[in-house]
């Protein structure tokens, strides 16, 4: 089975290297990765061209213009890869908040689901132990709030560590999203859901990043606080396929 992940960046000089390191260190010899890079000002898109000298024929690299968001950018490399010849389709951060050796539990998962995605909210899933007790509620009750208000079955909505199957990717209307910040996540989830598609969750640690500062924002906070509300009326239209 060819698996691509897609890891957008934007400055990520100093995870680039180390994350796809660890990541072709994995026992799947058909592995690949799709870097999307949102013209870094820390070279992480000049780092990754030279990367693909180690890596040849397993590491692509696609050069935007700007920050575009991280919507955008997923968007933009499932189009490119649903054109291509991969089996199935990953999401991954670059800063190890991912843990790279849980790709394989996620690809054991598919051969039961859908879509199967790193959960820190199922039982074994974690959030990073040295994060402050307001952060956790934080990120708990964001979660807590976008799967009540959409009616989701799935305990981590808002996650971003992800495999998919082709067809199933190839099954949504990617045109109709719209999401850019991290609500994209739940977007991408409830459109899955709507849709009949089946979510597996691998409990993951949540491990905060290294190297490199967050992306996270009040803007995207309120972003996601205020379109998952409209997201229902959005997708209304949409009935399970299978």
């Amino acid at each position: 089975m060819k698996i691509t992940l897609v890891i957008p960046t934007y400055n990520e000089a100093e995870n680039l290297p180390k994350i796809l390191q660890a990541l072709f260190a994995l026992p799947l010899p058909d592995l690949n990765v799709l870097v999307v890079d949102d013209n870094s000002r820390d070279g992480t898109g000049e780092i990754a061209e030279e990367l693909k000298k180690t890596y040849t024929g397993k590491l692509d690299v696609m050069h935007r213009a700007g920050k575009l968001g991280l919507g955008s950018a997923y968007i933009q490399a499932f189009t490119r890869l649903l054109a291509g010849d991969s089996d199935a389709i990953g999401q991954m951060d670059a800063d190890f908040s991912h843990e790279p050796a849980k790709v394989l539990e996620l690809v054991e998962a598919m051969k039961t689901c859908d879509m199967a995605l790193g959960s820190r909210y199922v039982p074994g899933g974690n959030l990073d132990k040295n994060w402050p007790i307001w952060r956790k509620w934080l990120s708990t009750f964001g979660n807590f709030y976008a799967r009540t208000i959409l009616g989701m079955p799935v305990r981590d909505i808002t996650g971003g560590f992800r495999l998919w199957k082709r067809a199933t990717l190839a099954a949504m209307p990617l045109e109709r999203v719209r999401s850019n910040g991290y609500i994209f996540q739940v977007e991408m989830a409830y459109v899955a859901d709507r849709l009949g598609f089946h979510f597996k969750e691998i409990p993951i640690y949540f491990a905060e990043r290294k190297y490199g500062q967050s992306k996270m924002s009040l803007r995207i906070q309120l972003e996601a606080a205020l379109r998952v509300w409209s997201l229902r009326a959005q997708y209304r239209d949409l009935k399970p396929l299978k």
